[in-house]
């Protein structure tokens, strides 16, 4: 898969730090085999000391904060552990469903190779915050805002609340067709409908961060084709 150029991914850089909107299908760090083109191998192209400070699965795309040198990735790295850093994720989900700025408390626990399950007795604490922002049909769009960063974290805990990523087949979401939302839609014969999204739904809209003791910055990534695209049939087809 071809992915833009570095520079075009950058939405903030200053001396330190960078922000990107990382595309869907582009791993944050290097696979088991190496083979694969990822973020780091991109980033240390435009900045050779870079490290990311932060993952988002392969198929979420948004907003990812890399360190241009080890004093700033020391300083980032500290705001995660003090639960500094504020994320917020938009994602569109099965189903109809008003949250009220819902807190979901469930520990979740790693399985290894990238499994986890919600585990009260065993996994690690884990909230989000989850705001409806828009409802269709058979969908929704939601604001979520984790506190901890646990692997899966939101796509599991909407899956607790039944309310699965849109796309997101692991955790029980559909794909969403647009024979499903557009009344009459037909497809010529011997033609096979594909998804209108080919992942599940998650985008890292904004982070927030201090790039030095006196400065906080929020940093917005504009959705990228596919889930805008998504959206806008949403809009058209399922209100």
């Amino acid at each position: 898969m071809k992915f833009p150029a570095f520079k075009d991914l950058i939405l903030f850089e200053n001396d330190d730090l960078i922000v990107v909107n990382k595309p869907p299908f582009l791993s944050s760090l290097d696979d088991r085999d190496g083979g694969e083109l990822n973020l780091l191998r991109l980033a240390k192209s435009y900045s050779p000391d870079a490290q990311i400070c932060h993952r988002l699965d392969k198929e979420t795309s948004g907003a990812i904060i890399i360190a241009k040198n080890p004093e700033a990735y020391r300083f980032v790295s500290m705001q995660f552990e003090h639960r500094q850093v504020k994320k917020v994720y938009h994602a569109i989900i099965c189903g109809t469903h008003q949250f009220d700025d819902l807190l979901v408390d469930l520990p979740i626990l790693n399985l290894g190779n990238k499994n986890v399950a919600i585990s009260k007795q065993d996994g690690k604490a884990a909230e989000t915050y989850f705001q409806s922002l828009t409802y269709f049909k058979h969908y929704t769009l939601v604001e979520c805002r984790p506190v901890t960063g646990r692997m899966h974290q939101i796509r599991i805990h909407l899956a607790s609340q039944r309310a699965a990523i849109a796309g997101d087949v692991m955790y029980g979401g559909q794909a969403v067709m647009l024979s499903e939302i557009k009344r009459g839609y037909r497809l010529g014969k011997d033609q096979e409908e594909l998804p209108i999204m080919k992942r599940f739904a998650l985008h890292a809209k904004e982070v927030s961060f201090k790039i030095n003791p006196d400065t906080e910055v929020c940093i917005t990534a504009p959705y990228p084709k596919d889930f805008a695209t998504l959206l806008k049939l949403l809009e058209k087809f399922d209100k």
